[in-house]
């Protein structure tokens, strides 16, 4: 029986975090699924290894036991091929038994029923030869916690703001349900909301799984979105810029806000209006800030009294000689 590398398969450090290893595993999986790879078979032998490392390195346990095993694992397996159970031979005392994996069955519908583990792993982390062979139907009795379900959802800035009410159509092994989902205000692109218990149905009275929506903000023309601040531009006459006035600023999800222009005001002026910007989840009081620049925009054509006026304007600047 060989030994597995599991650190090797997923090609990190065996100090790697927990988070490193799910990022490794994810890269790994998603370039060699047999969906990406049809009908390549060192590819799926591919996935099964890589499969296999993240069930062990993934678990905190599992990965503390194989840490464990080191240059002894011969001896091990001598142990639980003499009917001790592995772990009694690694530390005396503690609890008996393999450990089961959690995506075994998924797996064996994948590559059609055959075993996806290899000897190691069925010895030291599936309960042992005796467990390998036992029949599927048993195993597939075990209790199971139902997988995960991700969607995408789109969203307006304006119902980012505010938060919005969603109804979904979730489809699953071939049953459509409908759930109605609250996204709270204050939600950026790229964040995921959980909704407990909406995902697939577990088996053996195993609990459901849950349901994620993976937010997409829709672009909007009128704002930048930096964290929780909002950047936008309004434009400005240039009596406005100069005497000083008052110009309307709008804010998603809210009604308009007067911002008030301070005479002379220079062009690309940026005024911060606070309290403006986009809510924290679920804290509707702390909201970031709405930064506005000013553009001051000039007449494009001049009759004939403007004309009179911006010349006297003119000799008034000119220095005098």
């Amino acid at each position: 029986m060989e030994f597995k590398d599991y650190y090797q398969t997923l090609g990190v450090a065996k100090t790697a975090t927990e988070k490193e290893i799910k990022q490794a595993y994810r890269k790994l999986a998603r370039k060699f699924h047999p969906d990406v790879n049809p009908g390549d078979r060192a590819a799926e032998a591919r996935f099964k290894e890589i499969n296999e490392a993240n069930e062990v390195l993934g678990d905190p346990e599992k990965r503390r036991k194989y840490d464990e095993l080191g240059a002894n694992w011969r001896q091990y397996e001598q142990a639980q091929q003499a009917g001790q159970a592995p772990w009694q031979y690694a530390a005396p005392g503690g609890q008996a038994g393999g450990y089961q994996t959690i995506n075994e069955d998924e797996l064996r519908e994948m590559f059609g029923g055959e075993n996806p583990f290899s000897d190691f792993f069925n010895v030291f982390f599936g309960g042992g030869a005796s467990e390998a062979r036992r029949p599927r139907a048993s195993r597939t009795a075990r209790a199971r916690a139902g997988r995960d379900i991700e969607e995408e959802i789109e969203l307006t800035l304006d119902e980012a703001m505010r938060g919005a009410m969603r109804r979904l159509s979730v489809k699953h092994g071939g049953h459509t349900r409908t759930v109605d989902v609250r996204i709270p205000a204050g939600v950026g692109d790229g964040s995921r909301v959980r909704i407990s218990g909406e995902g697939e149905q577990g088996a053996g009275g195993a609990r459901a799984g849950d349901l994620y929506l993976r937010i997409r903000l829709r672009p909007d023309p009128r704002f930048e979105r930096k964290g929780r601040d909002l950047h936008t531009s309004i434009g400005v006459p240039l009596t406005a810029a100069v005497l000083g006035g008052e110009a309307e600023v709008p804010v998603p999800g809210d009604p308009p806000v007067r911002l008030r222009i301070p005479p002379t005001t220079q062009n690309g002026q940026v005024f911060r209006l606070r309290g403006h910007g986009v809510p924290a989840v679920g804290k509707p009081g702390e909201r970031g800030d709405l930064y506005v620049t000013v553009n001051v925009t000039l007449p494009r054509h001049l009759s004939d009294e403007q004309r009179q006026h911006f010349e006297a304007l003119a000799r008034l600047e000119r220095p005098a000689h």
